[in-house]
């Protein structure tokens, strides 16, 4: 028999001493199992090892505190083994499965045992509590690693999370600066031909939910492309008055670029508008832009872009035909 370790909240303990463990679906971000289950991991010599999810467990919303439910299972059950969000995990034994992570060492660090299916009864040994205080958080190693600070790691409202961006500002994120501010720079690196620094000035314009669409306008005629792309981004999600018709302008830009920039723009752009200019978009000769477009015309669904998307589907351009299918599949 093979024994193994579930860690779960303390409230449901008791309920799991006298009922087993019900299976769930993926809660961990962990690619181990496709569909329902039960999390383990083997119980070794070492503790630290044993328990080693507890503190990015504690982490997750939910009861506070978590017990180690200890459970047995055939040395032939059949088990997935390997590393978290791992895309192709081994198909093995549960005895397997132990031998595999006891072999690791040290490197077993961020592995688990899927088993898809619940855990009966009779098969949980004992419900034991542990020192919360054991284990990795957010990623084996993590500890001594200068912590990320963009939007897309520090979740806001997280513990800690407050003082971390203003000890460590990350330069990709705002809050932006002022209008007047990014004015100033506009106008200093149109002075100046800089085309760099007028795009940066742009891409701080983007964080924002409004701005002087009238003070930005003229940079639709801007003769480096790269400067109406980013013109585009930065108040595809404004709501301004006049935003639209400055994206409807950038829509017929004679540069494809231009244009499939603004079909990946405004994709989720909530306004009627928006919507018609999609479907417009979703007509341009070139093959790109209809591609760029069809995100968009799917998320509205009004009857003027199905339409559009039904043209698509049959569209001359086979990657334009793909992604139709692709995307109204999901």
């Amino acid at each position: 028999m093979a024994t193994f370790v579930h860690l779960a909240p303390a409230a449901d303990g008791a309920r799991m001493r006298q009922s087993g463990i019900k299976a769930l679906g993926r809660g961990r971000g962990s690619g181990l199992g496709d569909g329902r289950g039960v999390y383990l991991f083997p119980v070794l010599p070492s503790y630290t090892l044993t328990h080693q999810w507890l503190r990015e467990l504690a982490r997750r919303p939910g009861p506070r505190g978590l017990v180690a439910v200890h459970v047995r299972l055939p040395d032939g059950e059949p088990v997935t083994v390997g590393r978290y969000a791992e895309r192709e995990p081994a198909e093995t034994t549960a005895a397997e499965a132990v031998r595999r992570i006891r072999e690791l060492g040290d490197g077993a660090l961020g592995w688990e045992v899927f088993l898809p299916r619940a855990v009966a009864r009779a098969e949980v040994r004992h419900v034991r509590a542990v020192r919360q205080v054991a284990g990795w958080r957010y990623f084996p190693g993590a500890h001594g690693v200068t912590p990320c600070v963009c939007a897309g790691c520090v979740v806001p409202g997280e513990y800690g999370s407050r003082r971390l961006r203003e000890r460590r500002p990350h330069p990709e994120d705002g809050p932006a600066p002022a209008s007047r501010v990014l004015l100033a720079r506009i106008a200093g690196a149109e002075a100046r031909g800089d085309t760099a620094a007028l795009r940066e000035a742009l891409r701080w314009f983007r964080l924002r939910r409004r701005g002087p669409v009238e003070r930005l306008a003229s940079l639709a005629g801007h003769p480096d492309t790269r400067v109406r792309q980013g013109l585009a981004r930065a108040v595809a999600r404004w709501t301004t008055p006049g935003t639209d018709e400055l994206l409807r302008e950038l829509a017929g830009d004679a540069v494809t670029d231009v244009r499939q920039t603004v079909a990946e723009a405004v994709a989720h752009r909530r306004t009627e508008a928006a919507a018609a200019l999609l479907a417009g978009l979703g007509r341009d000769p070139s093959p790109a832009v209809r591609d760029a477009a069809v995100e968009g015309l799917v998320a509205w669904g009004t009857p003027e872009t199905e339409a559009v998307l039904a043209l698509l589907a049959d569209d001359p351009d086979p990657s334009v035909r793909t992604t139709v299918a692709l995307l109204t599949e999901e």
